[in-house]
Parts: structure tokens; C-alpha cells; sequence
């Protein structure tokens, strides 16, 4: 069994401002690198193979603070996992969205949710089947885990309102071409629950 730890990346101006960043390369705040951090040092409790990120640099730099914590070295990027395209939506707020596409308007180049599932998944499984039995971590987006979740667990998570925090981690577990929720939402005060071994 492969552990596949995703971890959305530290916090960024726009993240604050509640902007919709997607494909836009936004880097992080001093917020975020502290996130970063705090996750880093919390995941450092565990033992981790490998690291991997969404080559926008918000979660690259996440990675990179997170691997100096646990030991590893410049993280590969994998584009699959980058963020939803939202189109025409980036840089706007959740009202100036639904001011220009009232509730159910399909937004221009907007990625749907089946659509990230389907070039988000197969490069999971890829890294389950290239570390076998191993740790590994990969620095990802809301929009992406938030899909990846809904997907594995038939819409049972994220729960109504629930979001995904910068920062946060979800632990999925890869077993013959299987891809499963183990942890959901671990924060850094979680940091006992990331010692689990692989089995």
C-alpha cells in the first residue's frame, strides 16, 4: 500500500481577498510561507519518500518549505494537479461571479470538477504504482483536492460548507489501481496521526 499525502498549499493575497486564482500564478504571503511551515514541522513527525507539486508557485514554494522539514530534496512538479481553470472567473469574488453567471450559467473556460477528476487521478495512481509501499506527498490546490475527494467518496466529503484550509493535508491510499480517503482535513495539531507507517 502507497500513502499519497495531498496538501493544499499556504495562503496568498488573493486567498485573502476571497479571489478565485485557478490558472493564475499567484505567489504566497508571509501568511502562507508560515503555513508552509507550520505544516512542514508537523509532517516532519512522519517519514515521507518523496514530494511532488502543482508547477504554479504557490504550491511549489509550499512544497519547497515543506521538504527542507522533512528531508527531502527539490520537489518534482507534476501540471496534472494544478489548479481548476475557472476562465473568465479568475481574479474575481464569489459575488462578482454570480453577478456576471447567475447559479448554474456555465462559465466561460471553466474546467468542470469530472474534468480535473480526469487528468488528476491517473497521475495519482501513477505515484502509487512508482513508490510502492512508500510515503509520499504532493503539493495541490482546493479546487483539485476538493474534486479528488468528492470523487473517492461518492459526495460524502467535503460536507456541506466544509472547506479545504491552506495547509491542510488528505491522505489517500493507493492499493491495486485504488485510490481511497484515509484522512481527511489533518491540520498541524494532527501531527501524531501523521506518524502512521505504511503497511
Amino acid at each position: 500500500m502507497t500513502f499519497i499525502s495531498l496538501v493544499r498549499h499556504g495562503q496568498t493575497d488573493w486567498n485573502l481577498a476571497k479571489r478565485i486564482q485557478g490558472s493564475s500564478d499567484i505567489p504566497l504571503n508571509e501568511t502562507g510561507r508560515a503555513q508552509a511551515e507550520a505544516t512542514g514541522r508537523a509532517l516532519a513527525a512522519g517519514r515521507f519518500d518523496a514530494i511532488y507539486a502543482s508547477p504554479l508557485s504557490r504550491a511549489l514554494d509550499t512544497a519547497r518549505i515543506i521538504a527542507e522539514h522533512v528531508g527531502l530534496g527539490e520537489p518534482d512538479t507534476i501540471p496534472a494537479v494544478a489548479e481548476r481553470h475557472y476562465g473568465e472567473a479568475e481574479g474575481l469574488t464569489g459575488e462578482q461571479i454570480l453577478a456576471r453567471w447567475p447559479e448554474g450559467a456555465p462559465v466561460p473556460g471553466r474546467e468542470s470538477r469530472e474534468q480535473v477528476v480526469a487528468r488528476a487521478l491517473p497521475a495519482l495512481r501513477e505515484l502509487g504504482e512508482q513508490h510502492p509501499g512508500e510515503n509520499v506527498i504532493v503539493v495541490s490546490h482546493g479546487g483539485v483536492i476538493s474534486s479528488l475527494v468528492r470523487h473517492v467518496t461518492d459526495h460524502a466529503l467535503p460536507g456541506p460548507g466544509e472547506l479545504i484550509p491552506n495547509g491542510s493535508v488528505h491522505r489517500f491510499r493507493y492499493l491495486d489501481g485504488e485510490l481511497t480517503l484515509d484522512r481527511f482535513n489533518l491540520g498541524p495539531e494532527d501531527r501524531d496521526l501523521f506518524t502512521a507507517s505504511v503497511m
